[in-house]
């Protein structure tokens, strides 16, 4: 699709995941064990045929760059393609001024020396799976100045609830954009993803600068409902939003199942990821390991059940592990009860007999601790 390049935008300035962000950014976040969670929108990007991404991140840049490296493992041609990360310089984590507008206009450069004539804009805090270039045809065929992805809920009232919703009159028109307030459960949770002519989307950032140091895209776009014409277009499948803790949580445990995972994962539809060449987990005489997803590289000779266990995890003899999501590299000494908890890439659990959370309140163990 070289109609389009792509931008895969950092999350929204309101999102914040304890514990998890404080290492590294929303994009690099560990998923169903083997993944990132930047994988899915370079991966529907790539699968569409779109050569040129831009990546914009703006905290913890390490872990993500690191990931990406060249961006080959990503299908992407290396002679006519592109993965480049890109950030807004001079701004702290914490700063109101830190948005994606702030981002684009500190590399607006780049964004103009873009051949192609559109842009597709994808969040890197929502897995989804998507065909970009069907996508793109149905905005040309509209003749919309902007089209606008939608995944339309019935249990609003208590998820997504930091996420935004757009309104829709009867022939799919944005009327706005706006936060969850929790108090509808069925809304039309708004995907962050657009796709408009690179020179609205200019216009557009120029436009926001003018108005408000701190509006966002959503906010000017928001701000142009009137004067612009904007479409919505409902997606199916599955959807999940990375918005906090818990969400995190939920989003990898749902896909335990494999019902779930189906929506998501086609092997006509690959999700390209880093790999590296360890060998295949090793299951012990005494393991016993039930609905569960294990990455390769493991180490098990506990018990583990309905969890997930990423890359190079060793859990020792005696060890439980129960509806918990095991980030790569960590160690579960013998006779540990995990249950109800994520524990971070590298943590150890060696001296603690038990580390418990709930299903409404899981609990956290920190990257690299000691426990």
């Amino acid at each position: 699709m070289a109609k389009a390049f792509g931008i895969v935008s950092s999350s929204a300035k309101h999102i914040w995941v304890e514990g998890l962000e404080t290492y590294r950014t929303i994009g690099a976040f560990s998923f169903l064990g083997r993944y990132r969670t930047i994988d899915f929108p370079i991966s529907n990007m790539s699968n569409s045929g779109i050569e040129r991404i831009q990546v914009y991140v703006r905290r913890k840049p390490r872990s993500l760059a690191e990931h990406l490296g060249t961006g080959r493992h990503y299908s992407i041609n290396s002679k006519r393609g592109k993965v480049q990360m890109l950030f807004s310089e001079n701004r702290t984590e914490n700063d109101i001024y830190n948005t994606d507008i702030a981002a684009f206009s500190e590399n607006l450069e780049s964004i103009e020396k873009m051949i192609p004539p559109y842009v597709v804009i994808a969040p890197s805090y929502m897995v989804f799976q998507m065909d970009f270039d069907n996508l793109l045809q149905q905005h040309i065929d509209s003749g919309a100045d902007i089209t606008m992805l939608y995944h339309s809920v019935d249990n609003a009232k208590e998820s997504f609830l930091n996420c935004d919703i757009v309104n829709l009159n009867k022939q799919k028109g944005v009327l706005s954009i706006e936060r969850n307030r929790g108090n509808a459960k069925n809304r039309n949770i708004f995907m962050d993803t657009y796709v408009m002519k690179k020179e609205l989307f200019i216009d557009l950032v120029k436009a926001a600068q003018s108005i408000s140091s701190m509006y966002s895209l959503r906010d000017i776009v928001n701000h142009k409902c009137e004067e612009l014409d904007i479409r919505g277009v409902s997606h199916r499948g599955y959807f999940a939003a990375i918005t906090d803790f818990k969400a995190y949580y939920e989003a990898n445990m749902s896909l335990i199942d494999i019902k779930s995972a189906r929506t998501l994962f086609d092997e006509n539809w690959p999700i390209y990821t880093r790999t590296n060449d360890s060998c295949p987990t090793q299951y012990f005489e005494d393991a016993e390991v039930r609905g569960s997803v294990v990455s390769n590289g493991c180490l098990i000779e506990g018990t583990v059940e309905n969890s997930i266990i990423g890359r190079g995890c060793e859990i020792k003899k005696g060890a439980v592990i129960k509806n918990s999501v095991i980030l790569p590299g960590a160690y579960i000494g013998e006779n540990v009860h995990v249950e109800n908890m994520v524990v971070d890439k590298r943590a150890k659990l060696i001296h603690v007999k038990e580390v418990v959370g709930t299903p409404e309140e899981p609990g956290y163990v920190k990257r690299r601790d000691v426990i």
